[in-house]
């Protein structure tokens, strides 16, 4: 689809990105910007025009002022979540909340703040380049005109509504997705994998659960407690889901019992600069990934999985892919059809 729609080189975001907190979902992308070395500008969407506020939030947010700090243990103590304190420290250290509040409760803001934190930390060159969201908000499942949030386009594929997805999608990627449909090569969310969640859940042990990322404070055992005494993710969800642990977090943690990702794994996913996969390219593309292998010769490009698992001698690297083929295995499980695994072997990269 973003070839075809005029993209020139599509990488992968390693899967433990990916699933992670939005402040390591950004990370992971910047670093993997840095890392070839021609890119100077990254866009990205959000609710505000004003990037200069979104920037003021990150610097606070990075440099991290004794004053926030104590407004955040202060917010902590009551119970809620760790974004809700963090948002209400940061209206309170700020002093305008009626400047500040819509900005921070919305979704492409705060992921947007957590790109510009990453640039920051990483020294980057960088140069961000907001780009406002029009049309219907996050959350919409109603499209507005020929605009629909990517919730309503999962909505539509789920119920099939053909009528309103043609209007909504440009038609190479509304043609490859109707393809996905026919074939039975889509998967509608993370319900399809409930009996193998629970599974894991109740073969692990209260330690290994307490070894999962985003797990702290005794979650351990209200998460062993529920996986013992339901058998659908939607009964688990209302006992374990709180104030204090919001429904996001919780699937968060659901992903990392399912492919094995222990603290550790997010600890260095955290320190490493992660290899880049190449998923597809044009005719330009390929001239770029020429001028990014010149630019950085010891850069950890992947081609083919089987060729870079032989050569790589980086365990940490080599941890972050076996994560990408094993999450593409259990992908799979939940198509209608052709539920194959290895298709990170067997699958060639695109070109155009």
């Amino acid at each position: 689809m973003a070839l075809l729609n005029g993209f020139d080189l599509v990488l992968e975001l390693p899967c433990i990105y990916s699933i992670s907190s939005a402040e390591n979902f950004a990370s992971g992308a910047i670093k993997t910007l840095n890392s070839l070395k021609i890119v100077d500008t990254i866009s990205f969407g959000c609710e505000t025009e004003n990037l200069n506020i979104l920037k003021e939030f990150a610097d606070i947010l990075t440099e991290q002022p004794a004053e926030f700090k104590s407004l955040l243990e202060h917010e902590l103590s009551k119970g809620v979540s760790f974004p809700k304190a963090r948002e209400n420290a940061l209206l309170m250290y700020l002093n305008n909340i009626r400047k500040s509040a819509n900005i921070l409760s919305s979704p492409n803001n705060i992921l947007a703040i957590e790109y510009l934190k990453a640039l920051k930390e990483t020294h980057s060159s960088i140069e961000p380049l907001g780009i406002k969201r029009i049309g219907p908000e996050y959350n919409s499942t109603i499209a507005s005109g020929n605009f629909a949030s990517a919730t309503a386009i999962r909505k539509y594929i789920n119920d099939r509504n053909f009528y309103v997805l043609d209007k909504v999608m440009p038609q190479v990627s509304y043609d490859i997705i109707e393809d996905a449909l026919k074939k039975g090569h889509y998967v509608n969310g993370l319900l399809v994998y409930e009996k193998q969640i629970m599974f894991v859940l109740r073969n692990m042990t209260v330690a290994q659960i307490a070894d999962l990322p985003d797990v702290s404070e005794g979650l351990e055992n209200l998460i062993k407690n529920a996986a013992n005494s339901c058998n659908s993710l939607v009964e688990f969800m209302s006992i374990v889901k709180s104030k204090r642990y919001t429904q996001t977090r919780i699937q968060r943690i659901l992903l990392y019992a399912l492919l094995g990702i222990t603290k550790e794994d997010m600890e260095n996913s955290k320190k490493l600069d992660p290899y880049i996969r190449v998923l597809g390219c044009n005719s330009n593309g390929q001239y770029l990934l020429s001028n990014i292998c010149k630019e950085n010769k010891k850069l950890q490009v992947i081609t083919s999985v089987k060729n870079f698992i032989t050569t790589c001698k980086n365990k940490k690297l080599l941890m972050m892919l076996e994560k990408d083929i094993q999450s593409t295995n259990i992908y799979t499980l939940g198509y209608e059809y052709d539920s194959y695994s290895n298709l990170d072997y067997t699958t060639k990269m695109i070109t155009y």
